[in-house]
């Protein structure tokens, strides 16, 4: 199995295919990044989500 768990952007279920099987909304992957710390995007990803 080398498929990795989505979750849906719309109603927040779990699923494995890209789109929801119950609402149809886009799937995204559920885990987050892989940390490094010497990560030199990272300042810029932060800012990003500060806004």
């Amino acid at each position: 199995m080398g498929q990795k768990i989505r979750k849906c952007k719309n109603c927040g279920r779990y699923t494995l295919r890209e789109f929801c099987p119950v609402c149809g909304g886009e799937a995204f992957s559920a885990h987050p990044a892989r940390f490094s710390p010497k990560d030199p995007y990272g300042r810029y990803r932060r800012l990003a989500k500060k806004g």
